[in-house]
């Protein structure tokens, strides 16, 4: 029996059923600790699997996050290109690709609410646009070798959704978007389906390696496992020491619907900084940590008022200038994120494995980080 928090009143059958060693346990119940118990319980059919979440919800950005599925704009892309090494940079597309078609196989596209409208990138000026454009036949030259897709970016030739102060659009017909609230519901039923149990509310302080098993301290008590797999993203280095990680707070809104709403897909403008989409007749608007990246360098949640102030000011003066619009609701999720985009995925000790570092990509690659380390818990 585990070392107990001797002020909780535990009985005995909750002690039977919670506090017995594991086969593994997850932290963090987002996107990539789903996937990676999902993943493992696949291979181990009778394995003791539980996860481990210290909000009701995940408190980094799975519940979070805009929904789109996407694997980088173009400027994105190139801007990765020239500060990362290709190979590394095409291999992380490759892994973003393949984690979508993962989640797709695994909740089908109406367990998502996939729809696949094409992602547009907004660019305010003409040097950006033919910058991208000039870069255009590379980019689908390597997509199409590393991912298989045929002519995947182009110069989309009309404004037809009411923007203002733009100087070109380029289309990414691949692109789509999700609903993230269905997603995670359905990996969580499909977890639970599976026989992994799940607790929330429940924080880890310390993480303990011992060798033959490692022992989870929190105010609850001790949790035991033979292997243990941290997915905590951009909370990571909470709980280990991981070179290359930092948090980065996201700031969102949405506005309440808006009749006759013209945009209808997924949109990125300056690099991925900033995204939108349409949730049916609202309007979803995020981003902007880079007119404050120093503040935003955050695990603590909260808004920014400067950031959503920009937010309500590019939504009046450039992708909403003739719409009268109001904000219903605003919140804030964490990423990791680091010097290239890559995930980290490695043995931490013989028996912990971090899998962090979505790089604000977690809807795409989370299922495929999930498959690896499944495929390192095996090995």
């Amino acid at each position: 029996m585990s070392i107990l928090n001797k002020n909780i009143n535990y009985s005995y059958w909750e002690l039977k059923q919670y506090f017995t060693e594991f086969d593994l346990i997850v932290i963090g119940s987002g996107i990539v600790g789903l996937s990676s118990a999902i993943s493992f319980i696949n291979k181990n059919k009778k394995a003791k699997i539980l996860i481990l979440e210290r909000g009701l919800l995940p408190n980094g950005a799975s519940t979070k996050n805009a929904g789109f599925a996407c694997f980088g704009s173009s400027s994105e892309l190139l801007d990765d290109l020239s500060k990362n090494n290709s190979e590394t940079v095409w291999e992380t597309v490759l892994m973003r690709w393949q984690g979508l078609q993962i989640l797709r196989k695994r909740l089908g596209d109406k367990g998502i609410d996939l729809n696949l409208w094409g992602g547009y990138e907004l660019f305010d000026s003409k040097e950006n646009k033919i910058k991208s454009l000039e870069k255009i036949k590379d980019l689908n030259k390597e997509i199409y070798q590393h991912l298989g897709l045929k002519n995947c970016f182009s110069e989309y030739p009309k404004n037809n959704f009411g923007f203002k102060n733009t100087k070109g659009i380029i289309l990414n017909k691949y692109e789509g978007q999700i609903d993230t609230g269905l997603m995670m519901l359905n990996l969580l039923l499909l977890a639970q389906k599976k026989g992994i149990t799940v607790l929330n509310n429940i924080e880890i302080k310390a993480i303990n390696d011992l060798g033959g098993k490692v022992e989870l301290k929190s105010i609850n008590g001790v949790f035991k496992a033979k292997k243990v797999v941290v997915a905590t993203n951009g909370f990571a280095n909470e709980l280990l020491k991981i070179n290359n990680i930092n948090p980065a707070r996201a700031q969102v809104l949405i506005t309440k619907p808006i009749s006759q709403l013209k945009i209808k897909g997924t949109f990125h403008y300056q690099e991925g900084y900033y995204y939108f989409r349409n949730i049916k007749n609202r309007l979803l608007f995020g981003g902007g940590r880079n007119i404050n990246l120093k503040k935003e360098a955050t695990s603590e949640i909260g808004l920014n008022s400067k950031i959503q102030n920009h937010l309500e000011y590019l939504l009046k003066t450039m992708i909403l200038p003739n719409t009268a619009f109001e904000i219903e609701h605003r919140w804030s999720g964490i990423m990791g994120v680091g010097n290239e985009k890559k995930p980290i995925i490695k043995p931490i000790t013989n028996n912990v494995i971090a899998a962090v570092r979505m790089g604000g990509m977690g809807i795409a690659i989370g299922s495929k980080v999930g498959e690896i380390v499944a495929k390192i818990l095996k090995d």
